[in-house]
């Protein structure tokens, strides 16, 4: 099992005697309920790095609904087996209190593409996810992260948060992995109904086939899906769409490989 850590001066500890002993450090930052998608993080993470460590944390500020912050599934014992399967070395899994010693007086804020696409849609969700992964990109002092491709908008802010602060670990995207029925992996998935779930995988069908992103959207409309948006962006199709009470993104590349 993974060795599991709630504070940043244990961490320090651990770090140092890697770094003694010339090991690189590959680090994932999650927020638990893990599946298969971030398995694959994990081990993209142990085929460059001989130390693995993961974050497990569920960070308030980045949900800008409050009963999904509380409704978000908490699974630690199963978690560990999961990183434990999947060479993770170290698990860190600290207290809001750990991680805002001073509350949330100082963050992080992007002022143009974190208002768009979700950002339009969840106010103050890329401040908060930008703040915190600040925070654990500081803590963990790794040689590199590593970020899924499902969350293509957060992807892109971390690596220009990364550029404009000049921060030295290497940020990596790994692809998205998908259910056989085309359904992106998602912690949220759990929470959809037998009805819901079976309805889902046509959100990724229709990023797929529609020529346009209006008939994507008529497309999901008619199937019964509540759509925040569908926009293409620079070779991209996003999507987010709401089936009861969850929310699903998606992006599929537009170009042909």
């Amino acid at each position: 099992m993974p060795k599991l850590i709630h504070t940043i001066a244990e961490w320090r500890a651990l770090r140092a005697e890697h770094r003694a002993a010339g090991r690189t450090i590959g680090f994932v930052p999650t927020m638990g309920a893990l599946h298969e998608g971030h398995a694959s993080l994990f081990r993209a993470a142990a085929g460059e790095h001989p130390v693995v460590l993961a974050s497990v944390f569920v960070n308030p500020t980045q949900f800008d609904e409050q009963h999904d912050f509380e409704k978000y599934p908490r699974t630690l014992a199963a978690d560990c087996a999961l990183m434990d399967a999947a060479g993770v070395t170290v698990a860190f899994v600290p207290s809001v209190d750990e991680m805002y010693p001073n509350g949330t007086r100082y963050g992080v804020v992007e002022t143009e593409f974190s208002r768009e696409l979700c950002g339009a849609h969840r106010p103050g969700h890329f401040a908060g996810m930008l703040t915190v992964v600040m925070k654990l990109l500081q803590i963990a002092d790794a040689e590199a992260a590593y970020f899924g491709e499902k969350d293509y908008q957060q992807l892109l802010l971390i690596r220009g948060m990364r550029e404009a602060f000049f921060l030295p670990t290497r940020i990596v995207g790994c692809p998205i992995i998908r259910e056989p029925d085309g359904l992106a992996m998602s912690s949220r998935n759990a929470r959809l109904s037998s009805a819901e779930r079976a309805l889902a995988p046509q959100f990724h069908s229709a990023l797929v086939a529609a020529p346009t992103v209006e008939q994507a959207r008529a497309r999901l409309e008619a199937a019964g899906f509540r759509v925040d948006y569908v926009e293409d962006r620079d070779g991209r199709r996003f999507g987010a769409v709401r089936l009861g009470q969850t929310r699903l993104i998606d992006n599929v590349s537009l170009r042909v490989e």
